[in-house]
């Protein structure tokens, strides 16, 4: 029987008890029934307030009991979350002495949690900086510190190698004085990450370095050979063109000869030098208003006789409202003559397609595309058809001679114009360049 039925019987045998006294009392003269009776009503008051007390009482105790279910489930989901978490948790006293500790920080210094309890913490710190631990302990415990979060520090556990350990300490108050809270995380992981980081900055700072040294260099050696070639040309020129200079037909076939290699060679001088220029970001362009649909037609009759001499055909189609945009021309003309001759280059039945129109639903950009019906690109080779000096046919004696700079130099001028430049391929059906371009450049960018 607990202490509620026990107060429950006494209330119930004081009233009984009472009722007994009632009926006693009938018998006694006038004026003592009436003071007796008057006593025991206060008495009977009182017993019903008793019971409604006791009611109070039973609440209470069912509230506490509850509140007592209550905290007893938060303490074992304390529990469980402490002893399961995923980074080691442990609880010192004022002095570091290890009073509780999860099974992962059991893990962590290789002993078991029975062993943890009763140690002190600083004998699994590395000996060069116990020194600089209990240091950080005294702030704590005189106040000068409440937390200390992410405090970087090596730890030594009872087997294998020291590693580096991030800690979060708190200190939490109490009557008997205070508990040191701890988190540590092992974070040999990102040492390792940020170690490997710091290592491929400075990698790529010497690489920027060598593509600074290198683009110098091209720049150099491209001026410097371009007077030597200019000479060389203007003296085949003159040869060629010399009336008083009578060359028999061989002679005039190896000057011609070196005319046309020369021309070739300054080609690619000016191509490696332009290329050098905007890798170092020295290619500035000059905005004009250009008409987008002469520059086409107008390129395309310099290249006619590359068409005619394949026998092929080259067609311009153009579907823009308004042909003028903001651009600089011969940049442009640049792109169109590397796109229109490569796709002359690599077809030898058909032709050549060119067509310029808006981007659908959007007529602030424009869209030039060249379609040629040629050998086209396998698909491995698409990713990195514009990287500089790439070419689909590397063998020896490739049927196309080609230096692999035009596109390369044609995608660099149209990220220069703020736009892009994409290709679609299938062997032996053709390819399809795609410039898409602001129709208005911003000075500046």
């Amino acid at each position: 029987m607990n202490i509620d039925n026990q107060l429950l019987q006494q209330i119930e045998n004081v009233s009984s008890r009472l009722t007994q006294m009632h009926e006693c009392v009938q018998d006694l003269p006038a004026y003592k029934v009436e003071v007796i009776t008057e006593v025991l009503e206060q008495v009977n008051v009182s017993l019903e307030e008793l019971k409604v007390a006791r009611e109070q009482l039973t609440v209470q105790n069912e509230q506490l009991s509850i509140t007592r279910e209550q905290l007893e489930r938060e303490r074992q989901r304390y529990k469980e979350l402490f002893e399961f978490a995923p980074d080691a948790y442990l609880v010192t006293d004022d002095n570091g002495t290890i009073r509780e500790a999860n099974y992962t920080a059991a893990v962590l210094l290789c002993v078991s949690q029975r062993f943890l309890v009763g140690k002190p913490l600083s004998i699994f710190v590395a000996e060069t900086q116990r020194r600089d631990f209990r240091l950080r302990i005294n702030q704590l415990k005189v106040g000068e510190l409440e937390r200390l979060r992410e405090w970087e520090l090596r730890m030594q556990p009872r087997r294998g190698d020291s590693f580096e350990v991030a800690i979060t300490v708190s200190a939490v108050w109490n009557p008997e004085g205070f508990n040191l809270r701890w988190m540590l995380r092992d974070i040999t992981r990102r040492k390792q990450v940020e170690a490997q980081l710091g290592q491929m900055h400075l990698e790529n700072l010497r690489l920027q370095e060598i593509a600074h040294v290198k683009s110098q260099f091209l720049s150099a050696i491209s001026h410097e050979l371009r007077t030597p070639m200019n000479a060389i040309l203007g003296f085949s020129q003159l040869l060629l063109r010399h009336p008083h200079l009578s060359l028999e037909p061989k002679q005039v076939q190896m000057v011609e000869r070196i005319h046309d290699n020369g021309h070739n060679l300054l080609g690619l001088i000016n191509d490696v030098l332009d290329l050098s220029k905007v890798d170092a970001g020295r290619m500035d362009l000059r905005l004009e208003e250009v008409d987008v649909v002469d520059l086409v037609h107008k390129t395309t009759e310099e290249l006619q006789s590359l068409v005619i001499e394949k026998h092929l055909f080259l067609q311009v189609h153009t579907e823009l409202q308004n042909p003028i945009i903001s651009n600089n021309r011969s940049r442009l003309r640049q792109i169109l003559v590397n796109l229109v001759a490569n796709a002359i280059k690599f077809t030898e039945t058909g032709g050549v397609r060119i067509v310029v129109r808006e981007v659908e639903g959007d007529l602030e950009r424009l869209i030039i595309e060249v379609k040629d019906t040629g050998i086209g690109i396998p698909q491995e080779h698409i990713e990195r058809i514009f990287e500089a000096f790439e070419q689909v046919d590397r063998s020896a004696k490739r049927d196309y001679q080609s230096t692999g700079l035009g596109l390369a130099i044609s995608k660099s001028l149209v990220e220069l114009m703020q736009g892009t430049i994409t290709v679609t391929s299938q062997v032996g059906e053709g390819s399809t360049f795609c410039v898409e371009l602001p129709r208005q450049l911003k000075a500046g960018k």
